[in-house]
């Protein structure tokens, strides 16, 4: 049996009450580095690490702390970053609680942590001293922030309405997404563990990371992140698998598409710019193959840029290099899931009329 055939996958639209496995993030919405502090030895990013805070140990505490109240759960794999921290929740029987009622112990656990944290920074008299004398006087975040007690030794020591107006750094809700379908279990633990590496790499070489707006295009205005160089390239191609060319191949005539697929990869290593949204599988296997190549792409994305945006792991390293420009047309969009069939026909429309020009 396949490693991954092991596991339990929770389908779209079943109970979050039972088997499965989640990807959960918790982030402090100011985006202070209050969790950690990155490290990157000798300026090579694939060493780079976290040094946690005593905040981001104690969140982290916090999240060992829920196996002891759900055993159901298992953490299969973390990721403690600056400003948030990225888990993965394995649901290994079903519960009588939602997995998202879960989701909100932890995040009220963490507000009690971030109020002790805003209660401990704007009283710095009260943890002068050296570590071992402020947790004999009980001072220490820990003490005021148990992630294993019901009790609140810091509320009831300041009051309902004092503790109540601290800061609990974390307002949002962590966000949690149901990895649904075989490849994303593996996928979504190398993205966590490449996190610090990719923060790394972003602030040793910011420039191809800035997101560019105003970059118009055939009449058409789109928001960047990449080598907007690449757009002063002499030839480009779309790389567009018709439906077609899929059809056939499935009834056992792939030649065509094989055809076609080497083409694309033949037209980029003469020095041809391919153009795509890359949204079939067929069109990902082209994109490989010009990523692992070293050859320049530009890619249609059906989303916007959020503040602190990090492109695609599979892609990430062809920012970093120049050798690749994401572009699009749309704002950033926090609600958006899924691309529609209409997001597919209008990017790969964009396409072809960025090789036109």
């Amino acid at each position: 049996m396949a490693k991954q055939e092991q596991w339990h996958w929770q389908k779209e639209g079943t109970s979050w009450k039972g088997i499965g496995i989640y990807h959960v993030t918790l982030t402090i919405p100011s985006r202070e580095p209050l969790l950690g502090t990155i490290v990157i030895p000798n300026n090579d990013p694939t060493q780079a690490r976290v040094e946690p805070t005593e905040l981001g140990r104690a969140l982290l505490d916090c999240q060992r702390a829920l196996p002891m109240f759900n055993p159901e759960i298992q953490i299969l794999q973390y990721c403690l970053m600056p400003d948030h921290l990225h888990s993965i929740w394995y649901v290994r029987r079903p519960m009588e609680k939602s997995i998202r009622y879960v989701a909100q112990g932890f995040w009220r656990g963490a507000k009690k942590i971030g109020r002790a944290h805003s209660y401990l920074r704007s009283n710095p008299r009260l943890i002068g001293g050296t570590t071992n004398e402020n947790a004999s006087r009980g001072l220490s975040l820990s003490s005021f922030a148990s992630a294993t007690s019901r009790e609140n030794p810091l509320r009831e020591r300041l009051g309902k309405d004092s503790y109540y107006s601290l800061d609990p750094l974390f307002t949002e809700v962590a966000f949690i997404r149901p990895l649904s379908r075989r490849g994303q279990l593996q996928s979504m633990i190398r993205y966590i563990q490449l996190n610090p590496q990719r923060l790394a790499t972003k602030r040793l070489m910011p420039g191809f990371f800035r997101v560019q707006e105003g970059i118009v295009i055939a009449g058409r205005t789109y928001t960047g992140v990449g080598n907007i160089a690449i757009l002063q390239a002499e030839r480009y191609a779309t790389v567009h698998v018709r439906h077609k060319l899929s059809d056939d191949a499935a009834q056992g005539n792939a030649q065509p598409l094989r055809n076609y697929m080497n083409g694309c990869v033949l037209a980029a290593r003469q020095g041809t710019v391919m153009v795509s949204p890359f949204i079939s599988p067929k069109e990902k296997e082209v994109k490989a193959v010009l990523i692992k190549e070293g050859h320049p792409i530009i890619m249609l994305a059906d989303n916007g840029f959020r503040d602190y945006y990090k492109p695609p792991y599979d892609i990430f390293d062809a920012v970093a290099e120049g050798r690749a420009l994401i572009l699009s047309p749309w704002e950033y969009d926090s609600d958006k899931r899924h691309i529609s069939r209409t997001d597919c026909v209008a990017l790969n429309t964009m396409a072809e009329e960025i090789v036109a020009i």
